[in-house]
């Protein structure tokens, strides 16, 4: 079993869970009991979305309280209804200003630090907290107390005492802030025991954790979607953290001639780049390895980046490869991603599910090029080390597709920077022989074994993937226009 983050420990069992799975992986099992928490972000960036996921864990023996400053209950509740969250162990202390603030008579001015209204909203808060005695208090937000003070001292010290008796009174606290250039919150992020940092761009959204007393945590930024049943958060992987015993076997493609140029197959738990330009037959060469794994009963799952599903079925099918029974056997899945809805966390999480849940021992990743639209202009070289690191750890054989630009001429490997990470590199090169165009496979490296150094023609025929004996009566292969040294028997 892979040790993960994901999977609390002892030490981690009295944690509290945010209500957010994802989360709670990123902190290393959840929150720590009686800690504050500053749970820093912009307008609408979800603070008071996480705030209802956290409330939403309370009990009746362990009830909660929302503290809010801004919005208004039934605003809240209204909202926390749409996206399903139960909240019928948590009170609310509605501290808001009312419709009629502005019609009655005040004895004070509106737009004045009032200590009347402070006075006022501290013995609220006590009444509330000695009433409910919660476990989990939520204020949103806290940086509505900067304009009850009188200067920045004053703040300071009404913060750091209402944390502390929130604490005294065995309470786990989460307190907004937003931060801005005329108002930071660097003074809350000293007085918080951990720091949670919401972010929005054009890109996604992101959730960092840069604080957390008494525990470690996944540092790095994490993607976060908000959709209708509220907050997701993908751990960014950690290859590290995960280990699966296996036997690096070498693994056939059920094709004899191609078995003899790769001396066996491809090992279990390596990753292996197919590369080539485009039409030239990467997918084909891929689920070549997938058809011989469901033979043996072995689970494979294709990633296709550019192609639907109904366009891979059908080209499968056309060379006799019985795609749609292995799909039916549960011994292969397709599935077709849409680059720009996924971010590369998201991404990672899906291949994780696979590898861990249904137990899949193949992952072609099909290909670089349509996988790279999915960084969101972040480095694609860091994402794919990670991805493909852990699945060598859990034993995993991958297969990732990469096109090149030539069709023909000058020679080109991977032309990603990838090539440090394969362990083995398959080319497929067309070639101009005798006037027709023709294909061509060899092998540039192989770590685990020897391979065979010549170059062999291949076409894929309604029969399937053919591969022939050794060119070695042709120069030039490289070059895309090659020449016979002596004209051997046409490969049919």
């Amino acid at each position: 079993m892979p040790s993960s983050p994901s999977q609390p420990s002892a030490a981690t069992e009295t944690r509290l869970s945010t209500g957010i799975k994802g989360l709670d992986s990123v902190l290393s099992g959840g929150l720590i009991p009686n800690q504050t928490y500053l749970l820093r972000g912009g307008p609408g960036h979800g603070k008071t979305t996480l705030g209802l996921h956290f409330l939403s864990q309370a009990t009746q023996k362990k009830p909660a309280l929302f503290i809010t400053l801004g919005e208004v209950e039934s605003k809240i509740r209204r909202n926390a209804e749409k996206l399903g969250f139960n909240l019928e162990f948590v009170h609310f202390l509605d501290l808001s200003p009312s419709a009629d603030f502005f019609t009655e008579d005040k004895s004070y001015d509106i737009f004045s630090p009032a200590d009347v209204e402070r006075e006022s909203i501290t013995n609220k808060i006590l009444t509330s907290i000695q009433n409910f005695q919660p476990k989990r208090v939520f204020v949103d937000s806290i940086t509505q107390f900067r304009y009850l003070s009188r200067d920045t001292y004053q703040f300071h010290q009404q913060v750091l005492s209402f944390v502390r008796y929130l604490t005294d009174q065995d309470a786990t606290t989460i307190f907004t802030s937003e931060d801005s250039v005329t108002n930071p919150d660097d003074d809350l992020q000293f007085l918080s025991d951990s720091v949670i940092t919401l972010t929005a761009t054009p890109a996604g959204r992101t959730i960092q954790v840069e604080k957390f007393r008494g525990s470690g945590f996944i540092e790095g930024v994490h993607s976060l979607k908000i959709g209708s049943s509220g907050i997701v958060v993908f751990p960014k992987l950690k290859p590290e953290t995960f280990s699966r015993s296996y036997s690096p076997d070498s693994i056939s493609s059920g094709i004899p001639e191609l078995d003899e140029l790769l001396h066996g197959g491809i090992e279990r738990g390596t990753v292996t780049i197919v590369t080539g330009p485009t039409g030239v037959g990467k997918t084909t060469f891929g689920a070549q390895f997938m058809k011989e794994a469901a033979g043996r009963g072995e689970r494979s799952v294709i990633y296709s980046f550019e192609e639907a599903t109904d366009t891979i079925l059908h080209r499968c099918e056309s060379i006799n490869m019985p795609v749609r029974a292995m799909i039916e056997n549960k011994k292969l899945k397709i599935n077709a991603v849409e680059a720009l809805s996924l971010t590369p966390d998201e991404f990672a999480q899906m291949v994780r599910h696979e590898v861990e849940v249904q137990g899949t021992q193949i992952v072609m990743i099909d290909s670089l090029s349509g996988y790279r639209l999915a960084m969101r202009g972040e480095d694609m070289t860091t994402h794919v080390h990670a991805l493909c690191r852990y699945l060598q750890n859990m034993g995993v054989t991958t297969i990732l597709v990469n096109e090149v630009d030539s069709i023909m001429g000058d020679f080109q490997a991977t032309g990603q920077g990838l090539s440090y990470l394969a362990d083995n590199i398959i080319f497929l090169r067309y070639l101009e022989i005798d006037g027709q165009l023709r294909k061509a496979i060899g092998v540039l490296k192989k770590r685990l074994s020897n391979f065979e150094t010549t170059l062999r023609e291949f076409k894929i025929s309604r029969y399937g993937l053919q591969v022939g004996a050794p060119l070695s009566n042709l120069r030039g292969i490289l070059s895309g226009v090659p020449e016979w040294v002596t004209p051997p028997k046409r490969f049919e």
